[in-house]
């Protein structure tokens, strides 16, 4: 199992638990089909998710804003613990291949679940280039979408 220490430095952290089995939660995380159902927080939508859950596959999703915009994330999975942990980025594409961001900022994201009693402890960690890109992060408001997002993929969990 692949632990990461957060620096308070660079990184965002969101830990809560939830009252959904890991198992589910990991269901939720690397299931297309599930994740356009949660993964923006309301009103924004996923409106597609393609997913290729290996070392190097493409983890890419198009989020709307309520006005209708859309916007694609294109991004790649790093590693992949089964019902534990899920490590993507958007610093890279499918391939590894290395990308440029148009706006905004890269960050790499650590999802990390374990057994908790009947539920699961839940943490998301952003892993920022520098503290710029980290206040950035926040000011977007990390703590609240994440934690929103969260609170939708237990709802989704709870139905399956």
């Amino acid at each position: 199992m692949t632990t990461y220490s957060a620096d308070p430095n660079l990184d965002l952290v969101l830990e809560r638990t939830v009252d959904v089995a890991p198992e589910l939660v990991w269901k939720a995380w690397t299931t297309p089909e599930l994740i356009v159902q949660w993964f923006t927080p309301k009103p924004w939508s996923t409106t597609s998710c393609e997913l290729d859950l290996r070392p190097g596959g493409k983890f890419n999703t198009v989020m709307r804003s309520p006005e209708g915009q859309e916007f694609p994330n294109v991004g790649c999975v790093l590693l992949v613990e089964e019902n534990s942990t899920l490590v993507f980025t958007s610093a890279l594409g499918a391939g590894f291949r290395p990308q440029v961001t148009e706006d905004g900022f890269p960050f790499t994201a650590v999802v990390h679940i374990e057994p908790a009693g009947t539920g699961t402890k839940y943490t998301a960690t952003a892993i920022h280039a520098d503290a710029s890109a980290k206040k950035a992060h926040a000011e977007m408001g990390f703590i609240e979408g994440w934690g929103a997002a969260l609170d939708q993929l237990v709802e989704v969990a709870k139905r399956l």
